[in-house]
């Protein structure tokens, strides 16, 4: 079957050893201390501790990734460092001879592009999902990407319309990757994309970070307070509302509460970057679609990866059960919640 997904998730990652990338740290980056790998999912990710205990992360791109995208991302944080100074997030670590990445060929005979190289500052922390799930953690994180997103407004990029699968607002692209037993997931695209995707042309669109799941929000040890937001290799442009749909959509699996999780999100967020009421009333669909594609793109790539299933498919199980609770809901009266909710919210 032709799909979709692009070589960057259909190829594994490349092959990089912990030796070959302190060399890289030292003879690039002027690093130096002790190194271990970090889990990924295109990338090869190593975090490295130098002596006096200022930690950063190693990141070995994927071959099939371009240099414009590579750019995106670094230009994407220098744009939030000078706009936002104090927002948790990865600062950029230039190489020694100024620039932001370094070309590197892993010496594998069936390698033959170079990977991109950079070097990010390390947040550091406990991913969300291994804390408690708190109201007040959930408007934080609405709170960290009301601000994020303030900070984007107006940058743009070369590689920001890229060519991106897990952009919610072309969730249809995966249409043939759905099981056709699958009735359940078959339903819900069918309704988003008659329902939701054309209204998308009347919302405001920008860069957007496009992945603020659990494992890329750190808070620290005691789970009392957000303290970073990380992997920004989802960044795209995209409707402006697909930011905390992404985000809200992995509270519809924690715990019962269900809607009035994900409102704790989008009423903090409207308070640092408002939403217009068509944006709205896209956030709940923009949710569903992000589901559609935990489920369906995870599932597939599981099978063609079982060397990295279990990251791959960290969210699965999560990601069905919001599904089958979005889905127990009528979409207008969740439309109807999440208005009432912004209106009470500033």
């Amino acid at each position: 079957m032709t799909t979709p997904l692009g070589l960057s998730l259909e190829q594994p990652s490349p092959p990089v050893t912990t030796a070959q990338a302190a060399e890289l740290a030292g003879s690039y980056f002027g690093l130096h201390g002790s190194i271990a790998p970090l889990a990924g999912e295109r990338d090869r990710n190593f975090k490295i501790c130098e002596p006096d205990g200022v930690t950063w992360v190693l990141k070995v791109g994927h071959p099939a990734d371009s240099a414009a995208l590579s750019d995106l991302q670094s230009s994407a944080l220098l744009q939030v460092a000078a706009a936002d100074p104090e927002l948790p997030v990865p600062r950029v670590r230039k190489a020694l001879d100024g620039s932001t990445e370094i070309l590197w060929t892993p010496p594998a005979a069936d390698i033959q592009a170079p990977c991109r190289v950079r070097v990010y500052s390390y947040v550091p922390g406990v991913p969300l999902h291994t804390v408690p799930a708190s109201a007040r953690l959930r408007g934080e994180l609405g709170g960290v990407l009301g601000r994020l997103d303030r900070a984007l407004s107006g940058f743009d990029h070369p590689a920001a319309r890229h060519d991106l699968i897990w952009d919610a607002s072309r969730v249809t692209r995966i249409a043939d990757l759905v099981d056709p037993g699958d009735t359940e997931v078959r339903a819900a695209l069918d309704h988003v994309a008659e329902h939701t995707l054309p209204r998308l042309v009347r919302v405001r669109h920008q860069m957007i970070h496009n992945d603020a799941n659990p494992h890329n929000v750190m808070t620290e040890a005691t789970g009392r307070d957000i303290v970073g937001l990380i992997d920004f290799g989802d960044i795209v442009r995209a409707p402006l509302p697909q930011e905390i749909a992404t985000a809200a959509a992995y509270q519809l699996a924690d715990g019962s509460q269900g809607l009035d999780a994900c409102l704790d999100l989008v009423r903090a967020y409207h308070v640092l970057h408002p939403l217009t009421e068509e944006e709205a009333t896209t956030v709940f669909d923009l949710m569903v679609a992000r589901l559609i594609l935990i489920v369906v793109i995870t599932g597939w790539r599981a099978e063609r990866h079982p060397h990295n299933r279990d990251y791959i498919l960290r969210n699965q199980h999560r990601a069905r059960l919001g599904l089958e609770r979005a889905l127990s809901v009528e979409c207008d009266e969740a439309n109807a919640t999440i208005l009432q909710a912004l209106e009470t919210s500033r």
